[in-house]
């Protein structure tokens, strides 16, 4: 099983301060930072583009695992690129031609994300696994922060890790103290968590407690 990897959403810091929250998150432990990409149509919310990964990555060298909640995911591939994104995370319902979308962003120098919302069958992202970096198993429904965890998500998380021992599965949705044990225990081993950090008294242990509650089954499985 892949290291533990702890990514805050930045979904729930202080836009008007984003440089600095992104250093604050990345003083308090965090190894990557979590971008929620949201364009109103495959999701009925709005948040950032290319731009503002742009902009960040003048102010930190952290990864920026960039979620692409966005019809025709194909269409911003260059501009992320350019922008600065480490991880170009696509959802397998938002194309018709993943292999060809996996293809493009490997080109572009980025490493590679397949995410899948709660309905999704799981089995449709195995065929590609051997092509990706990375699988995020939503854990809500995607499109807005501060959603109650889905638990009977695990079962794809599980079947994931069995199947595909090596492979970074995220999981983002609802991730908090009281819900952690269960992602850990199915496997997952990369965890966005947005409110739970960023609302916390203290977003380094609940961090901390993360990544050690990944660690604490890393060996079981």
């Amino acid at each position: 099983m892949p290291l533990a990897k702890i990514a805050p959403s930045m979904l729930s810091s202080d836009f008007a301060s984003l440089a600095a929250e992104a250093h604050r998150m990345v003083k308090d432990g965090a190894d990557w930072l979590h971008m929620d990409v949201m364009d109103g149509h495959f999701v009925p919310n709005i948040t950032i583009g290319a731009p503002v990964i742009q902009s960040l990555r003048k102010h930190t060298n952290v990864f920026l695992d960039c979620h692409l909640m966005v019809s025709k995911p194909e269409k911003w591939v260059d501009d992320f690129a350019k922008a600065g994104a480490s991880l170009y995370c696509f959802h397998i319902e938002a194309t018709n031609e993943p292999e060809a979308l996996i293809e493009q962003i490997k080109k572009a120098g980025m490493k590679v994300g397949v995410a899948v919302k709660p309905k999704t069958p799981i089995e449709t992202v195995y065929p590609l696994v051997d092509r990706i970096d990375m699988c995020l198993v939503m854990t809500v429904e995607p499109g807005f922060g501060g959603q109650k965890f889905m638990a009977n998500c695990m079962p794809k998380v599980k079947a994931l890790r069995e199947k595909f021992p090596e492979l970074d599965i995220e999981v983002d949705g609802g991730l908090g103290l009281d819900t952690i044990d269960k992602a850990a225990q199915a496997g997952a081993n990369v965890i966005v968590a947005g409110t739970s950090i960023f609302k916390s008294e203290s977003p380094k242990d609940v961090i901390s407690t993360f990544r050690e509650k990944i660690k604490s089954v890393q060996f079981k499985l």
